[in-house]
């Protein structure tokens, strides 16, 4: 009797089925990111509109209609690059990249209404502090695990770094 597993026309279902699971996970991770960016656009965008047009800022701060092109790419690189830990084996830093990963989902989520929505620019600087050192967790845990997660996180690290230092300047030009 032939073992049904090692049918070359089951052997072909069962990796369609893998890939159309891997497709779906991979569009979860992004749209999960991007949903975090909608849904903290939506809660700041009466502040942005006004609260931050109003307040002291560096000169060197790109214009706004850059933020949401940038981080709409961001969030997709960074929607891949939690995929790609988690479709890799079950080596022991992929639970640590992933806990990364999400905790600093959480905390990305964060910023914009800390900033925007409550004006707190000083505690919005403590949770990018955060974020930047949870983004450098997981780069490094990704590393050894996936040079392109890992290569997709050192972009998304760039800005945030970039974002960290005009959250710095702002708070330092608007203390009073």
């Amino acid at each position: 009797m032939m073992h049904i597993e090692g049918h070359p026309s089951r052997i072909r279902e069962i990796q369609i089925i893998r890939r159309k699971r891997q497709g779906i996970v991979l569009a979860g991770f992004v749209l999960l990111c991007l949903a975090i960016g909608g849904v903290g656009g939506w809660l700041t965008v009466d502040g942005v509109a006004t609260w931050y047009q109003m307040i002291a800022k560096p000169s060197w701060r790109p214009p706004d209609w850059v933020f949401g092109p940038v981080w709409t790419a961001l969030y997709i690189m960074m929607g891949c690059a939690g995929w790609l830990i988690w479709r890799g084996d079950n080596s022991p830093g992929r639970r640590p990249a992933l806990v990364a990963w999400f905790a600093q989902l959480a905390l990305n989520f964060f910023w914009s209404p800390l900033f925007f929505g409550f004006h707190t620019v000083g505690l919005a600087l403590i949770d990018i502090y955060l974020l930047w050192l949870l983004i450098g967790r997981f780069f490094f845990t990704a590393w050894s695990l996936s040079r392109p997660a890992a290569f997709l996180f050192s972009v998304y690290w760039v800005w945030v770094t970039y974002a960290t230092a005009l959250n710095l300047a702002i708070w330092l030009m608007n203390r009073s």
